[in-house]
C-alpha cells in the first residue's frame, strides 16, 4: 500500500484558510450557459456533481466585459443580472465543505467568441493576425482600460455578494493581461507600453490593487485571492517575456495584494514538467522549480497541466504546494478519493454517451474545450472524441 500522507496533510494558506488536502479542481468551461452568459441548471448539476472532488474549486472563466468573454456559452461577471445565478453556483459547488473560487477573466484576443460576434478583438496594439481567420485586433484605449480595471472590481463585488470564498485572476495562456505584458504583442508607446517592464506591468498590477481595495472593503477575512499566470513566453528562440520578469512583477504584485496562490498554467503536453526555455541562470531548470524556490514561505505554488495520475501528483508536489486538475476530474469526479483510498486501480478516464447523465455532464459541452483537451491529452482520445461529438447538440437546439 503506497504512503499518500504527503497527498493528504492540510495546506494553509497566507489569509488563515486552511485546505484540507493538496488537491486543486482546476478551471473547466463547459460551454453550458446562455448565450446573455446566466448561470444554467446544467452548470449547476456539474458543479454539484463535483462538490467533494476538492477542498479548493475554481470555477471556469467568468468574463468581466463583454468584449473579453473565452468562448461562447461561458457565464458572466459582468452585470449585475448575473449575480442570482452566480449564489446558485456557489452554493453547489459549497455543498460538500469545498471553497468556491470565481475566476475572472478577459480574454482580449484570445476571445474566439468576440471575434465570431464582432468580427474583431481588443488587445494592447493595433495588430493584423490571421488565426483562426484574418482579423483585426483594435488597441484599447485609456479610458477602456481604466473602465477594465473597474470591471475587475464590479466582478469581485458581485462574487462577495454571490457567496463565493474567493476569486481568482487569470492573466495565463494569452488572456489580456499577459499579452500586456509580452513583447510580442504589446507594441505600445504609452505609460502601459512595451519600452519598460513597469509599463508592461502597470496593467495587471492595477487590477490586482483594484480587487485588493474591494476585497478589503468588503469581503470576510478569509476570502481567497487567487492569480493564474504563465511565467515564461517563447516562441522558438524568442522571448516575450522571461521568468526573471515575471518573478519580478509577482514581487510588485504581492506588494500591492495580498495574493494566497499563485496557479501555474500554460498550453501543452505535461505543462508541470515545462522547462525554462530562455537563456540566463535559470535556463533548462524546471520552470515549476524555479518559481517555488523563489516564493517559498512567501506564496503557495499550484502546479497544473496534465497531473492525471498518482504519479504525477506526486511528481508535481516536488516543486508546487498543492496541484491542480481538470479534465480528470470530468470524467472521474472521484479520482482524489480514490487516490485517497488507495483505489488506484479504480480510476476510470473512459466515457461512453451513457455515463452523462450519472456524471452530470451537459449533452452539449466542451464545444471549445475539446482542441485544448488534444492539445494537452489528459483524457484518452475515445473520450475526447465523445466530447466532440456533442458539439452537434448545439445546433440541434438552435
Amino acid at each position: 500500500m503506497t504512503d499518500n500522507s504527503i497527498l493528504f496533510k492540510p495546506l494553509l494558506l497566507p489569509n488563515g484558510v486552511v485546505l484540507e488536502n493538496r488537491f486543486v479542481l482546476s478551471p473547466m468551461v463547459t460551454n453550458s450557459s446562455t448565450k446573455e452568459g446566466l448561470v444554467t441548471q446544467a452548470d449547476l448539476d456539474y458543479a454539484s456533481r463535483r462538490a467533494a472532488s476538492a477542498p479548493l474549486q475554481i470555477t471556469g472563466a467568468a468574463y468581466v466585459d463583454v468584449f473579453g468573454q473565452l468562448f461562447e456559452y461561458g457565464f458572466s461577471s459582468a452585470k449585475d443580472e448575473d449575480i442570482e445565478g452566480l449564489t446558485k453556483l456557489a452554493q453547489a459547488m459549497k455543498r460538500k465543505g469545498a471553497k468556491a473560487i470565481l475566476q475572472l477573466t478577459h480574454a482580449g484576443r484570445f476571445s474566439s467568441h468576440t471575434l465570431t460576434k464582432y468580427g474583431f478583438v481588443y488587445g494592447p496594439s493595433e495588430m493584423s493576425l490571421n488565426s483562426p481567420k484574418p482579423h483585426q485586433v483594435k488597441a484599447m484605449t485609456i479610458q477602456q482600460l481604466a473602465d477594465l480595471v473597474k470591471a475587475y472590481a464590479d466582478a469581485t463585488r458581485r462574487a462577495i455578494k454571490a457567496g463565493f470564498d474567493g476569486v481568482e485572476i487569470s492573466s495565463a495562456q494569452r488572456l489580456l493581461i499577459q499579452t500586456f505584458f509580452s513583447t510580442f504583442s504589446n507594441e505600445r508607446e504609452d505609460e502601459y507600453g512595451y519600452k519598460t517592464l513597469e509599463s508592461r506591468s502597470k496593467l495587471g498590477l492595477e487590477v490586482l490593487k483594484a480587487v485588493q481595495e474591494v476585497i478589503e472593503k468588503e469581503a470576510p477575512a478569509d476570502f481567497i485571492l487567487g492569480f493564474r499566470a504563465t511565467p515564461e513566453e517563447t516562441r522558438g528562440d524568442q522571448i516575450g517575456y522571461s521568468i526573471d520578469e515575471f518573478m519580478t512583477f509577482m514581487d510588485w504584485a504581492l506588494a500591492v495584494a495580498s495574493i494566497d496562490y499563485l496557479a501555474i498554467a500554460s498550453w501543452g503536453h505535461n505543462v508541470f514538467r515545462n522547462r525554462v526555455r530562455g537563456a540566463g541562470p535559470f535556463s533548462g531548470q524546471l520552470v515549476n522549480q524555479v518559481i517555488w524556490d523563489h516564493f517559498k514561505n512567501r506564496l503557495p505554488i499550484m502546479a497544473t497541466g496534465g497531473i492525471n495520475t498518482p504519479d504525477k501528483v506526486y511528481e508535481a508536489l516536488e516543486h508546487a504546494d498543492f496541484v491542480g486538475s481538470s479534465t480528470p476530474l470530468v470524467v472521474d469526479p472521484e479520482f482524489i478519493q480514490k487516490i485517497k483510498e488507495n483505489r488506484e486501480d479504480e480510476i476510470n478516464f473512459k466515457i461512453k454517451l451513457s455515463d452523462l447523465h450519472s456524471l452530470a455532464i451537459p449533452e452539449a459541452s466542451f464545444k471549445d474545450i475539446v482542441p485544448l483537451m488534444d492539445y494537452g491529452e489528459s483524457l484518452p482520445q475515445e473520450a475526447r472524441d465523445l466530447f466532440r461529438g456533442l458539439a452537434k447538440n448545439y445546433k440541434e437546439e438552435s
